[in-house]
């Protein structure tokens, strides 16, 4: 099954089998390499935030577990990223751009394999972010990032969709030397990317975003 470029789909994060986050994104590529979406500043979304309008990062996660929540409408207001996710890969690459279109960071977001599905009317990609990341300059200089978020998170078991801390840090180490080494993805390709001058921002979310988790 692969996915029409320049197709509307919804890139669905989960924390288990909850729904926290879904933009939507359109369709780059679907081929042998993964799949590549496009998502823009003022896309729609569907968050998970508490029932007065907070999100994970405005309160500790010993608070947030135990805090009502509700699932609500907005839009994106990140930069436009270009996303990669290898086939099977435990993590995924963004290239990062500014406004004017040119290139400031890679990102590369440790997760659990995406999964892509299609009803028909309606397709998605489905994963768990990982929380642990590493930012990539274009110098090929890195950073871990989130590690407080991780090990906070990591002292909830209960609550806490990541099951083995130490292998998600090893994702993170071997992908460190591609990046030192400039190779691909990290080598220049693709930092060039402009969307199609047809691609506007998407309509809002309106089917979709809550049906059951896909799982391999």
């Amino acid at each position: 099954m692969a996915l029409s470029p320049g197709r509307v789909i919804l890139h669905r994060h989960f924390a288990r089998e909850t729904l926290v986050w879904a933009p939507l994104a359109r369709v780059v590529a679907d081929d042998e390499l993964g799949t590549r979406l496009w998502m823009t500043t003022g896309s729609p979304l569907v968050r998970e935030v508490t029932v007065d309008g907070r999100g994970p990062r405005d309160m500790t996660f010993a608070e947030w577990v135990e805090t009502p929540k509700k699932i609500i409408q907005d839009v994106y207001r990140g930069p436009d990223i270009l996303k990669f996710n290898p086939r099977g890969a435990a993590y995924s690459v963004w290239w990062l751009f500014d406004p004017a279109g040119r290139f400031r960071a890679w990102y590369v977001n440790l997760e659990e394999p995406s999964v892509t599905w299609d009803d028909g009317d309606v397709a998605g990609v489905d994963l768990t972010d990982q929380d642990l990341d590493i930012w990539v300059w274009p110098d090929r200089r890195w950073d871990w990032k989130d590690e407080d978020e991780f090990t906070e998170r990591l002292a909830f078991p209960e609550h806490y969709w990541v099951d083995d801390a130490e292998a998600v840090w090893e994702q993170g180490r071997r992908i460190v030397p591609a990046i030192e080494a400039g190779a691909w993805p990290f080598d220049g390709t693709w930092t060039d990317f402009r969307p199609p001058a047809g691609w506007s921002v998407p309509p809002p979310v309106v089917e979709g975003w809550d049906r059951p988790r896909e799982r391999r």
